[in-house]
């Protein structure tokens, strides 16, 4: 499925904004699949109601294994592009870490640290819905990469509804990131920190996600999360 992707600029993207927007990485077939399983609840684990817990408004639900056959290969195939270029940000930060090249490994050292439930999630937001910013962490042990997907048309099937970034960048002001997607494209961007390269060498630059308010419509997306949560 990621044989036209192109890995360099792919990377290039990551290093230089700590995210990267991919094009038609999947079907609308696909896209209409994921989106109408929805309401399917022997899919699910868990439903979250986000005003509840304060995350902003709207709803998510984390899928359950096994994943949708689509899921799994979509979190593989991401997982073994992305693990180099992790390792690379390991490196450059000084930070004693490697991630293995299988999604496998990852989610066995996740198993032994007691984070055993997956993390893929769907989130459906309409008119008025948003979500807070914030980082996808789960645990001691966490992929520095994540992945959402869009599923629905903007400008189509919904209205607003951005995909925001916030780049905390030290003793200086935040830098915000909007990015406003078609159906089927991808973003991978970076679930905690990213490298950046100052006149010392290179320092961690957090950075926080959500999504701005949703004029009118429905938005759903699917997200990949890579390592498992307690």
């Amino acid at each position: 499925m990621l044989e036209k992707m192109n890995t360099d600029s792919m990377a290039r993207s990551l290093n230089e904004n700590g995210y990267a927007l991919l094009t038609n990485v999947v079907t609308d077939e696909i896209c209409n699949e994921l989106a109408q399983n929805y309401d399917d609840s022997k899919l699910y684990r868990s439903l979250i109601n986000m005003k509840r817990y304060q995350f902003g408004s709207g709803e998510y639900k984390y899928f359950k294994y096994p994943l949708p056959q689509i899921i799994e290969q979509l979190r593989q195939q991401f997982y073994e592009v992305l693990a180099p270029i992790a390792n690379e940000w390991m490196i450059k930060l000084g930070i004693d870490k490697h991630f293995p090249p299988t999604l496998g490994e990852l989610l066995n050292e996740c198993h032994q640290n007691d984070q055993n439930r997956p993390t893929p999630l769907i989130l459906k937001y309409e008119k008025g819905d948003w979500n807070a910013l914030h980082q996808d962490l789960y645990g001691e042990v966490y992929f520095p990469f994540q992945v959402v997907f869009f599923l629905s048309q903007a400008n189509v099937d919904y209205t607003g509804g951005e995909f925001l970034m916030l780049e905390n960048r030290p003793r200086m002001q935040s830098k915000g990131i909007v990015l406003q997607a078609n159906k089927g494209d991808a973003v991978i961007f970076t679930t905690n920190f990213r490298p950046t390269l100052g006149t010392r060498g290179y320092y961690r630059t957090s950075m926080r996600h959500g999504v701005s308010e949703i004029r009118s419509g429905k938005r759903i997306n699917l997200g990949i999360i890579f390592h498992d949560a307690k």
